[in-house]
This record gives C-alpha cells, sequence and structure tokens, in this order.
C-alpha cells in the first residue's frame, strides 16, 4: 500500500473521486475536496468519475464539477451511463472500466463509497475500488440516505462552517432535478456535518468523516 504523503509542495496531489451518482461525490466529500484545494493553493490533479446519469442529470454534474473544481490545477470529469440502481446486474462492465482507470491514474487519495452501504450501486463501486486499487489510499464517504446506514467511521476531517454551507449551497444549486426529494435539504446535509464534528471534537464544530480500512503512515 502507497505511504501517506500529502504534504509535498512541489508535485500536485493526485486525486480520484468515484460516485455512482451524479451529486454522491460532493455530499460525500465535497468539504474534504474544497479543504485540500485551498491547503495546496490549487496544486492538485482530480480525476473525478460519475458512473450513471440521465441527459438531465449529466448537464447538471458537469456544471458542478466543473464549478467545484474551478481552482484545481488540473481536471477531467468523465460520466459514464451504466444503468442506475443496476450496478450488481452490469459488474463485469463496471469492473473493466475500473481496471482502465487504475491502469491510467495512479493517485494519492480515492474518494469512493463505503463499503456497508445499503444502496447496492454504492456498495459495488466501493467493492471494485478496492479490487482495482490495492497500492493507494482510499477513503470511503457516507450519504445519509432512507436506509439508514450510517455507520461509525474512523476517519474525520474538520471543515470550517463557512467551508460546508458553500459545499451545501453548491450541491443544492446545481442538482435542481433533486429538490423534490424529501431529504435533499440543507438541514441535512448540515446536520450530518455537525455531528461529526461533534465526534472529532472539531474546533469550529463541523466535519466531514469517512471510513479508513487500511493506511500506512
Amino acid at each position: 500500500m502507497m505511504p501517506l504523503v500529502i504534504n509535498r509542495k512541489k508535485s500536485s496531489l493526485k486525486i480520484l473521486c468515484l460516485g455512482s451518482h451524479c451529486d454522491d461525490i460532493e455530499i460525500g466529500c465535497g468539504g474534504t475536496l474544497l479543504k485540500l484545494i485551498q491547503s495546496r493553493h490549487g496544486n492538485v490533479m482530480v480525476r473525478w468519475v460519475v458512473f450513471s446519469s440521465t441527459p438531465e442529470r449529466e448537464k447538471e454534474a458537469q456544471r458542478s464539477a466543473q464549478a467545484f473544481l474551478k481552482r484545481a490545477k488540473q481536471k477531467s470529469v468523465v460520466i459514464q451511463h451504466f444503468e442506475d440502481s443496476f450496478f450488481p446486474y452490469n459488474g463485469s462492465e463496471i469492473k473493466r472500466f475500473m481496471q482502465e482507470l487504475s491502469s491510467v491514474f495512479s493517485p494519492d487519495i480515492i474518494f469512493t463509497h463505503y463499503t456497508n452501504d445499503l444502496h447496492q450501486d454504492h456498495r459495488l463501486v466501493a467493492e471494485l475500488t478496492w479490487n482495482a486499487f490495492r497500492d493507494h489510499w482510499i477513503l470511503e464517504y457516507e450519504i445519509p440516505k432512507y436506509d439508514g446506514d450510517l455507520g461509525r467511521p474512523n476517519l474525520f476531517v474538520p471543515l470550517k462552517e463557512t467551508t460546508c454551507r458553500y459545499k451545501i449551497d453548491h450541491v443544492l444549486r446545481y442538482f435542481e432535478s433533486q429538490r423534490r426529494k424529501q431529504w435533499f435539504t440543507k438541514d441535512t446535509f448540515l446536520s450530518l456535518q455537525r455531528l461529526r464534528g461533534i465526534e472529532c471534537n472539531s474546533v469550529s464544530g463541523y466535519a466531514e468523516a469517512f471510513y479508513c480500512r487500511k493506511m500506512v503512515f
């Protein structure tokens, strides 16, 4: 496994973001990404991959990602069209794509779904992340949902309240198609970050949390 080295000043920090659906990355690790980009003064390379989309949601995802990564030195946004909610039944195609991705990009940090996420698409992407990337630092993010699968994460990233509110405003602004969902609200997103802030004693009171299964320090 690749040792954790994130303070190299000259070389760009390479980040891979994996999301099953168009808003997953922003919701799951958006605040941490903003913090990394700011702390590195934009000296990051981000490969941003979304696995499923519709024409409407693809437009939202592209606009969101481009705006979110506007300060990144280099960025690549890839939107795939695997069938939503049917990932386990198209697993060979998704695995093939993931293997191809690992052959062309070797990141310092990977953000992916939680292994025990109860959404079948999320769970498969998490599984295939570990299958394809065996020498990398992988952080699994969480997505609040009806299924009630929030667990006990073991890695926390304290965030400024302004960063949290910027992330939430961004998600609500760019993903207009999701606003009709009863859980897709400012209160939902802010309350989870507040809870994680309590759990890590964040000075600001806010944080994002991840599951880190393995790490070489």
